[in-house]
């Protein structure tokens, strides 16, 4: 913590939090740095109470991902300890493998049970800071058990290397490694006399762990199954998966510096050696009844047995070198879980996962069954299988041609069809389907009748719990009375987006009396999820569509709408009396009415996925309306969109299966004079709609949307209902299937092939582009004919492909783009390199993580506070004492606090210049805590506060907090100090614009501002719904200005009210909710501009809300509100350009002034580092020292990855006014010849005429007293003039700076 005020401290409230605070993260920072309990040695073994002790602590320290517990009892009554580490590690998580090690199965082999210790630890204390062990420990169910055999252990003794049958065995002196059932003898053994062998083997078949290790002693090897064979002999015993266990044998073994020379050189044989370190079990020697081969036959698991050591029990000393041979290996194989293929088995009728369900490879005679969930994975080689899925009562589907790549498994999911009277259909998603298509009808919808709000809420919740295989229910937020906006997800993959699977949506009962769109809707969940899986085409659309359904966007609406209403308004509004359908944004019109709650979720909601097609459902006549719905001139004429023969396609596709809206004269009876060619119309030709959702879709997001109009009658009565389904089902499936018209594909990076998120499609002669979604994946809609279609993303070269586009199916067109101006190090091919550690590219990842998709979506969900709102303040002392004096705190928050780190960016969050809006330090104070809390547990967190230098100063005008009143949302009470002074009009930085010393509170923040290189710093006030950049001051034009209003938008951008614009203050509607400070409010003296010019930092002001002091029963929303924007700035300080500045000889240079493209200039610190944010986009940047050549670089910024890092190398300035020194030299030496010849002939002539001169030198020496009283004057003026230059503010007029010198 550190104290920016050096007035006497009183008793605050505020200090004792902080002091909690700060008391909770340096525990934090101490429990993360030490290693547990104690350190560990890596030189003593731990017997059975030691072992014990060292698990529990450890489970104890790490409840996040260690969850510890026993598997049952050895003879001798010891727990048979399993630590499970994984990502919530209570509960099962589908999608996940199921991995395990067990060590010490013979007691006296020991080195395993220490380095299975070893190896748990490693894991816990790594996880967060090594990105390889945080991928690993988030995406796999990891078990280990050190000790199979803690009896043996106990009995067994340090340095015996060839072992004893009394710790070899168990207390019943049965040799663990002979006792399970064996393939060809069957089971020998008394099953009373090893419960370790009984409990590991119900272990093993109630987890279906699909990948094992089991560590041994005695030699160096990796060996693999089979273990026996039927003869007994030590002979090749090849199992079905035999050249997949070479493999895996071989990653161990590659992995281990001596176990892949297959050297071992044990002194007990010498001689012996294994090719490449590996041997087949029972050519080495034959162990019948042994664990491995039990989990291959018995147990879906692929197992492999490593001897580790040639001394079972070598000395303690030696431990720590057998973990450093093993650690890679360990890791290396623990990794190849995730190889092969995965997926799930589900029921196609109900979409309920499939048990057992057998998987079958077409040529490997080894089949496995999948788990609780439907789940599988199969490990293979890479290489092309036909793979398939087999379950009594259904139908087998196989999947013909899968492939199977180097690297991370394939997703095949099958969809089994029950087998009633013959053979049903099935269906697989990654592969083909092996039978032809059912051939039955389609189950129809049973249920019509109309649905209120709790019987549609019923509805939904029904289906999603019948079909949570391809459901998901969730809501977008709330109507004006409360009631939730629901959408129905329907898809093979329901929760997340899929890469390449486009999302299209439904949107209903927008306006609350227009209800026949509400029911085709609910009729259409219950037609997909009753044929998914037995009707080709809706489980077609299933598996390849992620479909979204809201059933209805106005439910307050509806419940005033009566039934039987042809056309009246009663119902159409929401409760605030608004027309939804004219609440959006409009690119003609000013929409002025506030934007209600219902349009402010929608918008919320299209932001956030990449929705590609999408209908808005209507009623009152029967027609497909398309864009534009208005027009410039605001008269019903044509308003084309440059999509105008797509949108025709798209209305024509779903008016062609309804033929009486194809027919054009829908309603002749209400509206003899409408007529619409082919059912379809031009929205503002029909008449214009300002504020209409289908334009904004267009306009906002990638998604194309028409309006559709069901039916003549708004509220039909229910007995109507059957033939509105009967004309639209065709209808709705159809304008589905458009989804996957056009083109699509993968824009990715042409070094590395990740996907580009936000990289722009265009098409020649369309004047419309859409983007990439988060892993660059794109869909455009098109018209058949051949274009030219331009991918383009910040820092690369754009590509330019000739695509030809049929009407039935998407083509596939991907980019694979290069980056500008740089190499694999983001860097320049002509400059130095700025070398990485696999720590700093680890990070990058994180920081691309949260940029993308929802990366901090998910951190801002996973990250708790102990949520005990209220406002703090000092405590009344007013009383008795008068005006107190208060301290102004700002708290550190780093891995090393107090320290100088010149190369982490800083980032300060500030909080309270005006007393009476004190929502920002409420926020401040709880984003300290959640940082705190969080530090140590979340990977994210923690990596985030070990990079940056987080600065907090909850409260600067602690003062003006002891005036202001609770829910006084517009008084000015608090607003300024003690002495009545506006601490945001008293920041000048010259002297000359002071008429006054600066406030206390100020000089303490510009001291602060001033001392520290700042890189961004976010200050949050209130009085309005909008984010402000520099300058607060009016100036003519900004120089970084598109990076300030990027900086702003992106906090904008992650508050879900903000970003769209609609204030709900007196300022009205901002666009993206961003504007310059100064068209808020202009005045002078802002913290904001002291930072800008005197602190080199970029500042922006966040107002928090339209109240300045809502009740504190508000904060927790407001938190909710501002958590997700808040975590966004701390990445955001991470990106922009970084580097270092030194010279040839690798001297660093302090003081180096880095010119930035738009004319923003930032000073090197010490060791050179440099930081500067920057929008995204190309940037030239000059650097320039004394006695240096000036150098130029050009970079490119993203907006989803960390800073580029450049090194820039100054050469000593060899040129003299501009030009070479050699040039300058001779010239010099030329004119000095010159001077001395011209001298001499100067001195022969005015000696021969001195005697006439001496009279006007005379005149000139009495005249001398006046020449230097004005030279002295002029001398003066000039040191005036430069003081009045040196503290001049570069922003200040012409004007001002006259002022100023004439002072």
């Amino acid at each position: 913590m550190v104290r920016i005020s050096e007035k006497p401290c009183a008793t605050l409230s505020l200090f004792a939090f902080l002091l909690v605070v700060v008391s909770r993260c340096d525990a934090r920072l101490h429990r993360t740095r030490s290693a547990g309990p104690s350190e560990e040695s890596y030189d003593r073994y731990y017997n059975y109470v030691d072992l014990t002790e060292r698990l529990q602590s450890l489970a104890q320290r790490y409840p996040h991902i260690a969850n510890l517990s026993s598997i049952g009892r050895s003879v001798e009554n010891r727990e048979l300890w399993v630590m499970r580490i994984t990502k919530d590690p209570t509960g099962d998580t589908p999608g996940r493998p199921k991995f395990k090690y067990v060590g010490n199965m013979h007691g006296d082999e020991t080195v395993s049970r220490q380095v299975l210790v070893y190896l748990v630890e490693y894991l816990l204390a790594k996880y967060g800071e090594d990105p390889r062990i945080t991928e690993l420990v988030d995406h796999t169910d990891i078990y280990i058990m050190p000790s199979m055999n803690p009896d043996g252990f106990e009995k067994s003794i340090e340095g015996d290397c060839a072992g004893t049958p009394l710790g070899r065995s168990n207390a019943n002196s049965l040799d663990l490694n002979r006792s399970f059932p064996d393939q060809y003898d069957g089971t020998t053994v008394d099953e009373g006399k090893v419960p370790e062998v009984v409990a590991v083997m119900k272990w093993i078949q109630e987890e279906k762990f699909v990948l094992s290790g089991n560590l041994h002693g005695g030699t160096v090897v990796a060996s693999y199954p089979f273990d026996d064979s039927v003869s007994h002999k030590d002979q090749y015993s090849q199992s079905a998966d035999d050249a997949l266990f070479r493999h895996l044998a071989l990653v161990y073994s590659q992995n281990h510096p001596v176990m892949k020379t297959g050297q071992p050189y044990c002194p007990d044989n010498a001689a012996e050696s294994f090719k490449d370190g590996i041997t087949n079990g029972a050519q080495w020697y034959d162990v019948p009844g042994g664990m491995q081969d039990y989990n291959y036959l018995h147990g879906n698991c692929l197992e492999i047995t490593m001897e580790l050591s040639c001394c079972k029990y070598p000395l303690a000393s030696e431990l720590h070198q057998e973990w450093d041979l093993n650690r890679e290996s360990l890791l290396a194989y623990m990794e190849q879980v995730h190889i092969g293929v995965w997926g799930f088995v589900k029921d196609g009728a109900s979409g309920a996962a499939l048990s057992d369900a057998s998987i079958e490879v077409e040529g490997i005679q080894h089949n496995l069954t999948t788990g609780k969930y439907g789940d599988y994975y199969r490990l293979l080689l890479p290489g092309t299988y036909n793979i398939t899925a087999v379950a009594p009562g259904y139908a087998p589907v196989t999947a013909y041609s899968v492939q199977v790549t180097d690297g991370k498994a394939s997703k095949l999911n099958f969809t089994l069809s029950p087998a009633v009277g013959g053979t049903a259909g099935g269906t697989t998603s990654g592969g083909s389907p092996s039978v032809p298509p059912t051939v039955r009808p389609p189950i129809q919808p049973q249920e019509f009748r109309h649905h209120n709000f709790a019987d549609m809420e019923l509805f939904l919740r029904k289906y999603n719990s019948e079909f949570p295989a391809i459901t998901h229910l969730y809501q977008i937020g709330r109507s004006v009375k409360d009631h939730d906006l629901y959408v129905m997800v329907i898809s093979d993959n329901p929760e997340v987006h899929e890469h390449g699977e486009p999302e299209f949506k439904y949107v209903a009962n927008m306006h609350g009396n227009e209800v026949v769109g509400r029911e085709l809707l609910l009729n259409l969940i219950e037609y997909l999820c009753r044929n998914y899986g037995t009707d080709p085409e809706v489980t077609h659309l299933v598996n390849n569509t992620r479909i979204h359904i809201m059933p209805s966007m106005n439910p307050d609406g509806y419940e005033v709408a009566a039934e039987g209403d042809i056309s009246s308004y009663v119902g159409r509004n929401n409760s605030n009396n608004f027309d939804l359908n004219r609440n959006f944004p409009d690119q003609f019109v000013t929409i002025t009415d506030p934007r209600q709650p219902e349009t402010l979720a929608v918008m919320n909601w299209l932001k956030s996925i990449p929705f590609v097609l999408s209908a808005n459902l209507h009623g009152g006549s029967m027609v497909v309306n398309y864009p534009y719905d208005d027009d410039k001139d605001g008269i019903s004429q044509y308003s084309e969109c440059p999509d105008d023969m797509v949108f025709q396609q798209l209305a024509r596709a779903y008016s062609e299966e309804n033929s009486m809206m194809h027919e054009g004269h829908p309603c002749a009876d209400l509206y003899p004079r409408e007529y619409f060619k082919d059912g379809i119309t031009n929205g503002a030709e029909w008449y214009t709609v300002p504020g209409g959702m289908q334009d904004w879709n267009y306009l906002n997001t990638n998604c194309f949307e028409v309006t559709i109009e069901l039916g003549c009658v708004k509220f039909p009565r229910a007995a109507e209902l059957p033939q509105y389904w009967e004309q639209n089902r065709r209808s709705l499936l159809r304008f589905i299937r458009q989804v996957h018209t056009g083109v699509k594909g993968t824009v990715s990076d042409i070094r590395d092939g990740k996907g580009i998120p936000n990289a722009t499609i265009s098409v020649a002669g369309i004047d419309h582009n859409v983007t990439t979604a988060s892993s660059g994946d794109y869909w455009r809609l098109l018209v058949n004919g051949t274009y030219s279609i331009t991918a383009s993303a910040d820092g690369y070269i754009p590509v330019t492909i000739y695509a030809t586009v049929s009407n039935d199916r998407a083509e596939v067109v991907d980019f694979r783009l290069t980056r500008l101006h740089s190499d694999s190090s983001h860097q320049s091919p002509s400059g130095p390199q700025a070398t990485q550690n696999p720590s700093e590219r680890e990070f990058e990842s994180l920081i691309k993580e949260l940029s993308l998709g929802q990366g901090l979506e998910e951190l801002a969900r996973s990250t708790a506070t102990e949520g005990s709102f209220h406002y703090r303040r000092s405590n009344d002392l007013s009383v008795t004492l008068g005006h107190i004096f208060r301290n102004i705190w700002a708290l550190e928050i780093s891995n090393n606090p107090g320290e100088v780190e010149p190369s982490k960016p800083k980032i300060r969050f500030v909080a309270g210049v005006h007393g009476n809006a004190p929502v920002g330090t409420a926020l401040l104070l709880e984003f300290a805590a959640l940082l705190c809390i969080n530090y140590g547990k979340n990977p994210a967190i923690t990596r985030l506060v070990n990079e940056t230098q987080i600065f907090i100063v909850p409260s600067v005008n602690p003062d003006g907090l002891e005036q202001a009143i609770e829910k006084q949302c517009t008084s000015t009470q608090g607003l300024t100090n003690f002495n009545a002074r506006d601490l945001d009009r008293d920041f000048f930085g010259n002297a000359s614009q002071r008429k006054e010393e600066p406030q206390p509170e100020t000089r303490a923040m510009m001291n602060f501002i001033l001392n520290r290189p700042f890189t961004l710093s976010v200050a949050l006030d209130g009085g309005s719904l909008v984010a402000t950049y520099p300058y607060d001051k009016p100036v003519q034009t900004v120089g970084n200005e598109r990076t300030l209003k990027y900086l702003a938008t992106v906090y904008a951008n992650n508050h879900p009210k903000m970003h769209l614009g609609n204030t709900g203050c007196s300022i009205g509607n901002v666009p993206d909710g961003v504007m310059r400070a100064a068209e808020r409010q202009s005045h002078m003296g802002s913290m904001k501009d002291f930072s800008m010019d005197f602190g080199h930092c970029p500042e922006i002001t966040v107002y928090t809300g339209c109240c300045l002091f809502p009740p504190a029963e508000q904060l927790p929303a407001l938190w909710a509100e501002n958590k997700k924007a808040l975590l966004s700035m701390l990445v955001e300080v991470h990106k922009g350009v970084r580097g270092v500045v030194r010279d040839k000889s690798g001297k660093p240079i302090a003081g180096a002034i880095i010119v930035l493209g738009e004319g923003v200039e930032v000073l090197t610190t010490e060791g050179g580092h440099f930081h500067a944010l920057l929008a995204p986009g190309n940037h030239n940047i000059r650097a320039l020292a004394d006695g240096y050549q000036q150098q130029h670089q050009k970079v490119a910024v993203s907006s989803y990855e960390a800073a580029s890092s450049i090194v820039i190398e100054f050469d000593m300035d060899n040129s003299i006014l501009g030009l070479p020194r050699e040039f300058v030299v001779a010239s010099a030496a030329a004119s000095m010849t010159a001077l001395v010849v011209t001298a001499c002939i100067i001195w022969c002539v005015c000696a021969a005429k001195s005697n006439h001169q001496k009279d006007g030198f005379h005149r000139l020496r009495q005249h001398r007293d006046d020449y230097e009283d004005e030279i002295r004057l002029t001398s003066m003026g000039s040191k005036k003039s430069l003081l009045a230059h040196e503290f001049q503010d570069e922003s200040e007029s012409d004007e001002e700076t006259l002022y100023a010198n004439k002072i």
